[in-house]
């Protein structure tokens, strides 16, 4: 698993330079040394310290694989760089406010930091291998050791997963500390009982790692993508707030599990066949070598038991290493053209098989689907959508005899292209890889037109959760403030598709209250309701009555919102059963209709927003814009067969491409 000191070519010598360290002699191409040598050649004036660290383990020969340790870490050092500051620690302080931050938004503390310390200034970079001392080193090989040797589950882990996934003494790019001391000391006890028991097994890492979890103090986290800067890893100290993304949550779990002397990795998906992002998971190993994986803090499980594992569809599957694969480096540079950024530092390795599914093992763009004009480019890169953008996830050999990716997931919408002059140069038409059998559906622009009528700019499928708690939700009608005595106005039978859904009101009575009851186990998710009397235009209105307290404790969600006329804020009561929201209209009144509105994520068409309709033609083409007049658009005379993209102009980030079949939107 781990490549142990040897020899490499003089083109990671080369890539030492790019990375901004300064050799200490020049080599020719025909002198070979050792990739420790050629660390130590880039580290200036920081030789002697990491020398200093060579020559303590070279002491004693019992400290034969600590001396290997520290071969493993130096040879890296060159490929990591932090970025430091006292105004990037000021901003840092966010994630320790968010936590706190009871009833505020993740943006609302955004603005508190950037008023409280000002603009930030680009922080200043350091690299590891110029910086870090012999004391700090030796500290983090010691106590890796020690926690590799005393911890039973030790036993069933080997040297080479030790050194790529517990020795490492950074994630990424976040300022270097002393983390392994204080998670230890923290949270070591926990697992004292454990240590102790006679029916679990005590030398399996999984069963360690799930205990753990099991014991947490505190487990509660606060999901935002919002922060007032790009800082990249965080670092220790402010991982332990919870809050943030999932790489926020999954770091924390790995400085955790490392000082415990678990082995772990972070898995990541560079982009997903959903949602605009990638995503990040922690995987670990049983004593058998079993594959687990968790979104950290749920409890670790098998990967191909998981249900993430038959249901996400994203192309490609990695997993972060501390060491550069130089194997993938080297393959890719001698094309000697410029790589796509992912790949021009690969510290990662390609896990999909793992993952696979659904996956073809050959991924092949027969000849007649490529575009006729002719590219430079040597590598073609498999490209899967991120709004109107394309992000390579995969490469290849560019052959238009034989173009064709190894073990590729199916489900997504992808596209091949060259990377020349910084951009991305098309070889195909968008296609999709269908789930259900081994067939590519390709999507090029004929000539036939047709009429599209459009609901939403995302996919609404990943909001079922809303959607399916409405189903068996009732509305209803009383003359009595407690509803003792009330009649069924309307039962919702079936998910609602669209922003705004009117149905006719069953009773032909007059009322004084009406509410919303939603179904059991549904948390009353709901987001906006309104009864009109017949032929009126204007809803009825009242003083708001319900059922307080949201699951959120922090007055975000309540009943409240399901009457003040915004379709984007929402209801979720606190219990699963009896939550509902309701009007005391003061007089009694006959209700002819009801139009209600379903929790979402803010992305059906909103009446009064600017929309823009692309068209995938090798280019996004604009169909023109509209400005919505309801919760429906209309777009006359686009392309049959074609990639479409439904952009809002006056607010929002989320939108995905989609194809228009049979008079809906699908966006597989």
């Amino acid at each position: 698993m781990v490549k142990r000191v040897g020899y490499f070519p003089f083109v990671l010598i080369l890539l030492f330079a790019f990375m901004g360290g300064q050799l200490v002699e020049s080599l020719s191409k025909d002198e070979k040394i050792t990739s420790v040598e050629a660390s130590l050649r880039s580290s200036g004036v920081n030789r002697k310290e990491l020398e200093k660290v060579l020559h303590h383990y070279q002491k004693n020969p019992a400290d034969s694989l600590k001396y290997k340790a520290a071969c493993f870490l130096i040879e890296n050092m060159p490929f990591y760089t932090y970025s430091y500051g006292e105004q990037l620690e000021n901003y840092k302080s966010y994630y320790t406010w968010l936590k706190k931050s009871k009833g505020k938004t993740p943006q609302q503390v955004v603005d508190s930091i950037k008023k409280i310390y000002g603009p930030m200034k680009e922080p200043s970079k350091k690299r590891d291998i110029m910086e870090i001392d012999s004391a700090y080193l030796c500290r983090n090989i010691d106590w890796a050791f020690k926690v590799w040797q005393e911890q039973p589950w030790g036993k069933n882990i080997s040297f080479e997963t030790f050194c790529e996934y517990i020795l490492p003494y950074r994630i990424g790019d976040e300022p270097l500390s002393y983390w392994r001391e204080t998670y230890y000391e923290k949270y070591n006890s926990l697992l004292d009982s454990l240590r102790m028991s006679d029916s679990l097994d005590i030398e399996d890492p999984v069963v360690a790692a799930n205990y753990l979890i099991s014991k947490l103090p505190d487990k509660s986290y606060y999901y935002t993508s919002v922060t007032p800067y790009p800082f990249g890893h965080i670092g220790p100290e402010y991982v332990q707030y919870l809050s943030g993304t999932c790489r926020e949550v999954t770091d924390f779990a790995v400085y955790l599990f490392r000082a415990l002397g678990i082995p772990c990795a972070i898995d990541f998906v560079p982009a997903r066949s959903y949602i605009n992002a990638g995503h990040f998971w922690l995987t670990t190993w049983n004593k058998d070598g079993e594959e687990y994986m968790t979104d950290f803090p749920q409890k670790l499980r098998p990967v191909r038991k998981n249900w993430w594992y038959r249901w996400d569809d994203s192309s490609k599957v990695y997993r972060y290493t501390f060491s550069v694969n130089r194997g993938l480096y080297e393959q890719m540079a001698k094309y000697g053209e410029e790589v796509y950024p992912f790949w021009r530092l690969p510290k990662f390795t390609d896990v999909t098989y793992g993952y696979g599914y659904n996956f073809k093992k050959e991924l092949v763009i027969p000849l007649e689907k490529q575009y006729k004009t002719k590219r430079s480019g040597k590598i073609a890169y498999l490209c899967v959508s991120a709004r109107d953008r394309w992000t390579p996830v995969d490469w290849t050999v560019y052959d238009a005899g034989h173009l064709a990716f190894q073990y590729v997931r199916k489900g997504s919408f992808m596209r091949v292209a060259t990377y020349e002059n910084g951009e991305l140069c098309f070889l195909t038409d968008p296609f999709y890889a269908d789930k259900q059998n081994d067939e590519i559906h390709y999507y090029p622009v004929g000539k036939e037109r047709q009429d599209v009528v459009l609901y939403a700019k995302c996919n609404i499928e990943i909001e079922n959760r809303f959607r399916n708690k409405m189903i068996g939700g009732v509305f209803e009608g009383s003359n009595h403030p407690d509803f003792l005595e009330k009649d069924t106005l309307f039962i919702i039978q079936g998910k609602p598709n669209r922003l705004n859904t009117t149905v006719k009101s069953w009773s032909d009575k007059e009322y004084r209250y009406l509410r919303y009851f939603g179904p059991a186990k549904g948390f009353c998710n709901i987001s906006e309701v309104a009864f009109y009397e017949k032929n009126d235009t204007i809803a009825l209105s009242g003083k708001i009555i319900g059922t307080p307290g949201c699951s959120q404790h922090d007055g975000t969600h309540e009943y409240t919102n399901v009457f003040d006329g915004k379709t984007w804020t929402s209801f979720d009561y606190h219990q699963p059963t009896g939550g509902w929201a309701g009007l005391d209209l003061g007089r009694k009144v006959r209700v002819d209709r009801i139009v209600y509105t379903p929790r979402n994520r803010d992305n059906y068409v909103r009446p009064d927003d600017v929309y823009e309709l692309f068209y995938c033609d090798r280019d996004w083409k604009s169909a023109g814009k509209i400005k919505a007049a309801a919760d429906s658009l209309v777009f006359r005379d686009i392309p049959v067969n074609t990639l479409l993209l439904l952009r809002n102009h006056t607010r929002g980030l989320d939108e995905r491409i989609f194809i228009y079949e049979n008079g809906s939107q699908l966006w597989k």
